[in-house]
């Protein structure tokens, strides 16, 4: 039975996601909640409840629009051999490694595009604006920002050509990776520095959530650190800096739905 659930898990892309994305969310909310890294200065459960909506509402739009067909052009493109991994004769657990690896170096570069271009940055802004950070701001990003991102990993999928399963696993990835690093805890010194030799942690991307521009435009990785070594946008965190998180202006909406929603349209922003 319990291999018969893998099975189908594997050959379902959609619920790997889902796993995780839930047992993630939980698992996470428990560990910040028995070691905060910051005194949280909202009720909780009306973050938790706020960003639970928002995070219902992108699903739904999501799976309306842009997953059926993100997940149709992805195996064509692996059937028809397009993409660095079939050019490369990559199959099995090398070929999910290569795709993983590769398709987070394409994310880091999407990200720090969502900073420079302001068309992006409209959208990508009502996930800053969070005041503080905790794994629920993982959910916080506007719909129109993932629609706009399924419309680039059309391009990435062409790029990089993953199998199905290989997609999967990035998708379960950045998922994972995203809620780990938003969450607001605080690893031991010597913990952390072991951590942040491959992957991003809690305090490193906390800094890029600082009204401060020196590490909020900085710390650009979502599950290797990697990049941010390797192109320049590598910061430490500063603890004066990482007392005051979000942005300067919209601060008071922040978790209204409206102002939310329209964030990308207004000036308040």
């Amino acid at each position: 039975m319990v291999g018969e659930g893998l099975r189908q898990c594997l050959e379902q892309p959609d619920l790997w996601r889902g796993y995780v994305f839930a047992g993630g969310l939980l698992s996470l909310y428990l560990a910040e909640s028995w070691a905060p890294a910051r005194v949280w200065r909202t009720p909780r459960s009306k973050r938790l409840g706020f960003h639970l909506m928002m995070a219902v509402i992108n699903t739904l739009i999501l799976r309306l629009i842009a997953v059926g067909p993100l997940l149709f052009f992805t195996a064509m493109a692996r059937e028809r051999g397009w993409g660095l991994a079939p050019l490369l004769g990559l199959s099995g657990a090398p070929e999910i490694i290569f795709s993983l690896v590769a398709l987070d170096f394409l994310d880091y570069w999407w990200h720090r595009l969502n900073h420079s271009a302001d068309f992006f940055w409209r959208f990508h802004k009502v996930h800053h604006v969070d005041t503080h950070v905790d794994v629920t701001t993982s959910l916080r990003f506007h719909p129109g920002e993932f629609l706009i991102s399924s419309a680039m990993k059309v391009l990435w999928v062409a790029i990089v050509g993953p199998s199905l399963l290989a997609f999967a696993f990035f998708e379960a990835g950045i998922t994972l990776a995203s809620q780990f690093h938003h969450t607001n805890i605080d690893f031991p010194f010597k913990v952390e520095r072991w951590l942040r030799l491959l992957f991003v942690t809690p305090r490193y991307h906390a800094a890029h959530h600082t009204v401060t521009l020196r590490s909020r435009e900085a710390n650009f990785s979502t599950i290797f650190i990697a990049w941010d070594r390797l192109f320049g946008s590598y910061q430490e965190p500063d603890e004066r800096e990482l007392e005051n998180l979000g942005l300067p202006r919209g601060r008071e909406g922040y978790l209204s739905l409206s102002e939310t929603f329209l964030g990308p349209f207004s000036v308040r922003y």
